[in-house]
C-alpha cells in the first residue's frame, strides 16, 4: 500500500498519523506474507480503537476473502456500509464480495459508483481504482480487461504506489498466461523500482520463472524476497519444495537437510497451525518413510478435524500408494477430490488418482480412462497433455487392457495438430490387439490413404480383414491381400514376408474357395520367383498343374491381370 504523506500540523498529529499508517501497513504486510490470523489481529485491534476506521474495515474484509470466508467479508462490509453508506472503499469491498458470488452486474455497478464518487477535477482516485483492479484480478468472475484499464489509469495517477504495479502485474499474468509474463514482469519490476524492499514483487517474479522452469532465476528471486523481508514465509515455503525435489548432480541425492532448513524457516515465519506439520509428513514421504508420514498426517487430521486442508488427504494417498496399499490410497484420494476446490486440483492429482484406481481391484478400467481425460482437460500445455496420455497408454498396455490403451492413443491423435504415422499406427494396433478388428481396419485404411508409400496401412488392414469374418473373405480379405501383394511387388527383397504371406493367402483362396486353379498357380509361380528353392511350393505347383491338365479347355482368368486382380480393396498384415 502507498506510503501516506502527512502535512505536519503539530508533532502530536504527525506521530498519531504515522502510527496509524504503520499499523495498517503491518496488517497488509501480514496479508502479503499469507499470515492471515496475524493480519486479522492487526485490523481487529484497529477497529477496537476506532470502529469507524474505514481503511481497517476494508482490509479486514480483504483478509476474510484471503481466508476463503466470503460470508464473513459480506457481513462485515454490510454492517460498515449501514453506518457509512457513502464510503467508496467499502463499496468497492462489497463489489469484490459480489464478484466472488458471481453477481457481476451488481459488482460492476458498485465499482462504477465508487469511482464516480471519488472523481475529482484531475481524474479518478488511484486508491479506488487500485481496489477495483484488485477485486477483478482476485475473483474468478472478474473482468481482467476492466481491471487492467483501471490499474493502468491508477498507475498514471499515482506512480509511487508499489501495490498498484503489483496488482497490474497480477492482472497481466492472469490475463495473458501464454506471453511468458512479459508485461507482468515489467510491472513487478516497476513495483520494486518504487520500493526496493517490496518482497512480494520479488516473489511474484519468482513465480513467473517457475512456470518457465528457469530454476536459477526462480531461486534467485525467492532469495531476494526473504533478504528484503526475512519474515516472508511464502518464499521459504517454495524454497522448501524446490530443495525437496532437487537432485544434487554431484551426489545424485536430494538434500533433505536443506529442505528441512527451509521448512523450519517457514514454520517460524507463519501463523501457528498444527497443519504446518504437513511439511514434516511431506519430507518423510519423500524419504519413503511411508509409515511415519502416515502417522504424522493422521495426527494432523485428529487435531484439525473438519478444518484439515485437503492436501493432507492427498499426502496419505501418496503414502499408501507407496506402500502398495491401493485400497487405502483410493479412500484418501477420493476424499481429497471431494474436499479440494476444483480450481486447486492440478493435472498430477488426476494422474495419481488414475495410478491408484488402476491398481485397485474392482475399479473399472473406464473409470481410469475418465480420470486421465480429466487430467488432460485440466492441463493447458499440449506436450504435458500428450505425456499424460502416453503414460495412460503405457499403463493400460502393461495390463493388456487394449481397448483403454486405444482410447489413450486415439486422444493423442485427436489433440495433436499433426499426428505422425506412429501415432496413428499405435491406435490401430491397440484396437487390433483388443479384437476390435473393424475399428482397427478402418484406421489402417486411413493410414493407407495418408501414407501410400508405407507398408503398414496395407499390411494391418489385411491382418484385420482376414479375421473379421470368413464369409467376407472375397469382399474384404481378398481385396486387402491383393493391395498388399501389389505394394510388396515394388521391392520384393524389402517386403519379402508381406509378398509371400499375401500371395500364399491368395493362392489358398483361389485353390480352395474360388476353385480357380489357374489363379492359384499364378500366385504360386510368383512366390517361387522370390523363393525358388522352397520344396513345398514346388510340390503345390505340381499338384495345381496336374489339376489343370485334367480340366477341359477353358479361358481361365489370370490372377495377375484378370478380374481377381482388378478387385478394389485396401490394407495389409504384419506377421
Amino acid at each position: 500500500m502507498k506510503k501516506i504523506l502527512i502535512t505536519c500540523l503539530s508533532v502530536m498529529v504527525f506521530f498519531a498519523g504515522a502510527l496509524k499508517a504503520q499499523t495498517i501497513q503491518n496488517g497488509i504486510n501480514f496479508l502479503y506474507e499469507e499470515r492471515y490470523q496475524s493480519a486479522k489481529a492487526v485490523f481487529d485491534k484497529l477497529l477496537e480503537v476506532n470502529p469507524n476506521n474505514i481503511e481497517a474495515t476494508y482490509w479486514l474484509g480483504q483478509t476474510y476473502i484471503a481466508m476463503k470466508d466470503v460470508p464473513a467479508a459480506r457481513q462485515l462490509y454490510e454492517k460498515a456500509l449501514a453506518a457509512s453508506a457513502n464510503a467508496p472503499l467499502l463499496i468497492v469491498g462489497m463489489g469484490h464480495v459480489e464478484l466472488l458470488e458471481n453477481k457481476t452486474a451488481d459488482a460492476r455497478q458498485r465499482f462504477e459508483a465508487a469511482i464516480t464518487m471519488t472523481h475529482k477535477r484531475k481524474g479518478d482516485d488511484p486508491d479506488i481504482l487500485n481496489a477495483v483492479g484488485r477485486a477483478n484480478v482476485d475473483a474468478k468472475s472478474g473482468d481482467l480487461a476492466y481491471a487492467i484499464q483501471k490499474l493502468e489509469d491508477a498507475s498514471k495517477r499515482d506512480s509511487k504506489n508499489p501495490d498498484i504495479f503489483l496488482n497490474l502485474g497480477n492482472a497481466y499474468r492472469k490475463a495473458r498466461p501464454g506471453e511468458n509474463g512479459g508485461l507482468a514482469y515489467q510491472n513487478y519490476k516497476q513495483a520494486i523500482a518504487v520500493d526496493p524492499d517490496f518482497a512480494i514483487a520479488y516473489y511474484r517474479i519468482a513465480k513467473l520463472f517457475e512456470t518457465q522452469q528457469n530454476w536459477e532465476l526462480y531461486t534467485e528471486n525467492l532469495d531476494q524476497a526473504v533478504a528484503k523481508d526475512p519474515g516472508f514465509g511464502p518464499a521459504y515455503y517454495d524454497l522448501y519444495y524446490y530443495y525437496l525435489g532437487k537432485i544434487d548432480p554431484a551426489t545424485g541425492k536430494i538434500d533433505f537437510t536443506k529442505a528441512d532448513e527451509y521448512a523450519k524457516k517457514f514454520i517460524a515465519n507463519t501463523d501457528p497451525d498444527v497443519q504446518n506439520d504437513y511439511l514434516r509428513a511431506q519430507t518423510l514421504w519423500a524419504q519413503k518413510n511411508y509409515d511415519e508420514a502416515i502417522n504424522v498426517a493422521k495426527g494432523i487430521i485428529s487435531k484439525a478435524g473438519d478444518k484439515t486442508r485437503p492436501r493432507t488427504y492427498k499426502l496419505l494417498a501418496y503414502s499408501y500408494e507407496g506402500k502398495g496399499d491401493t485400497a487405502q490410497a483410493k479412500t484418501y484420494i477420493d476424499e481429497y477430490f471431494a474436499k479440494e476446490d476444483k480450481d486447486n486440483i492440478v493435472p498430477p492429482d488426476y494422474v495419481l488418482k488414475a495410478d491408484i484406481y488402476s491398481g485397485t481391484p474392482g475399479v473399472s478400467p473406464d473409470d481410469v480412462v475418465k480420470t486421465f481425460m480429466e487430467a488432460v482437460s485440466a492441463d493447458t500445455i499440449l506436450q504435458e497433455k500428450i505425456d499424460m496420455l502416453k503414460k495412460g497408454a503405457a499403463l493400460f498396455k502393461a495390463k493388456k487392457q487394449y481397448v483403454q490403451e486405444a482410447k489413450m492413443e486415439q486422444a493423442i491423435v485427436d489433440i495433436k495438430p499433426n499426428p505422425t504415422l506412429f501415432d496413428m499406427f499405435s491406435v490401430g494396433l491397440s484396437y487390433y490387439l483388443a479384437g476390435m478388428y473393424d475399428t482397427s481396419r478402418n484406421i489402417f485404411l486411413v493410414i493407407q490413404k495418408k501414407y501410400p508409400d508405407e507398408v503398414y496401412g496395407y499390411e494391418m488392414a489385411w491382418n484385420n480383414s482376414r479375421v473379421i469374418d470368413s464369409t467376407k473373405k472375397d469382399s474384404i480379405a481378398v481385396p486387402d491381400a491383393i493391395k498388399l501383394f501389389q505394394f510388396a511387388q515394388k521391392d520384393t527383397a524389402k517386403y519379402k514376408s508381406q509378398y509371400l504371406n499375401s500371395a500364399g493367402f491368395l493362392a489358398t483362396y483361389y485353390a480352395n474357395d474360388a476353385k480357380d486353379a489357374a489363379s492359384a498357380l499364378d500366385y504360386i509361380n510368383k512366390m517361387l520367383e522370390v523363393d525358388p528353392s522352397n520344396a513345398n511350393l514346388n510340390d503345390i505347383k505340381i499338384q495345381l498343374e496336374n489339376t489343370l491338365k485334367k480340366q477341359p479347355p477353358s479361358n481361365p482368368k489370370s490372377a495377375t491381370g484378370g478380374t481377381a486382380l482388378n478387385k478394389s480393396a485396401p490394407n495389409g498384415t504384419r506377421q
